[in-house]
């Protein structure tokens, strides 16, 4: 298609009538099916989320995190207490309705509402936590709440190009990759090339019908493996809409 243009014949971007800007995330939990999403809060959370990330066998979940690991709990709340009192990033903790402990963390940040852009980010998730239905139903929670109930019109996902779980698990979750920043941050005295993706508003009635398709109890065998894997059900939408 081509692109409008002005009176110039300027080419210029497709029009965004009536935009008045994107809500603030609010306080409120976010319940599924699985989870609920919730601020951290250190007394209600910090031991649980300490105890679920010392199940790991070792360290490697932290190499391209900023932080930790943690040796002891006095050392994890100090980190969860600076956590909770941050207005950007919003730290939330994903908190498994079959056991009611919080597992794994992750945040809202970059909050430009001007823009209706945000970005999720500081995602850690404990050994009980990845590789389940939880951790899929808390991606789809915070993104139905970004866009459906706050109206943002673009979500990022980035991490450090090295990163693979992670670069795997935005491709799964519906994000398309954007591309490369090179030397974009300093961490741990070494360079850390970020890669970007984003999901956009128009995006999203596909990946919501992929998410909720994915989410239902009929998608899983008895012994709760998935019968359809959430990136071709994405796919499948994507290609009917």
């Amino acid at each position: 298609m081509e692109p409008r243009r002005n009176a110039y014949e300027q080419p210029i971007g497709a029009p965004v009538p009536d935009w008045h800007g994107a809500q603030a995330p609010g306080r409120e939990p976010l319940a599924g099916q699985y989870c609920r999403i919730e601020r951290v809060n250190v007394e209600r959370h910090a031991a649980d989320l300490f105890d679920a990330y010392r199940s790991a066998t070792d360290g490697r979940d932290w190499t391209y995190l900023a932080v930790g690991p943690f040796e002891t709990l006095d050392a994890y709340r100090e980190h969860l207490t600076r956590a909770a009192a941050s207005p950007d990033p919003l730290h939330y903790a994903v908190i498994d309705l079959a056991t009611g402990k919080a597992i794994g963390t992750l945040a809202l940040m970059r909050i430009d509402r001007a823009n209706g852009v945000i970005e999720v980010g500081h995602v850690t998730y404990s050994p009980r936590l990845k590789r389940t239905r939880v951790a899929t139903e808390a991606m789809f929670l915070l993104m139905q709440h970004v866009f459906d109930e706050l109206g943002y019109r673009r979500f990022e996902w980035k991490c450090d190009s090295l990163n693979g779980p992670s670069r795997s698990a935005a491709l799964r979750y519906g994000f398309s990759f954007e591309g490369i920043f090179r030397q974009a941050i300093v961490y741990h005295e070494r360079n850390r090339d970020t890669a970007w993706f984003s999901v956009i508003d128009g995006e999203w009635p596909a990946l919501r019908d992929g998410y909720a398709q994915w989410l239902d109890a009929g998608n899983f065998d008895a012994q709760g493996q998935q019968k359809a894997n959430l990136a071709n059900l994405i796919a499948r939408q994507r290609k009917s809409l």
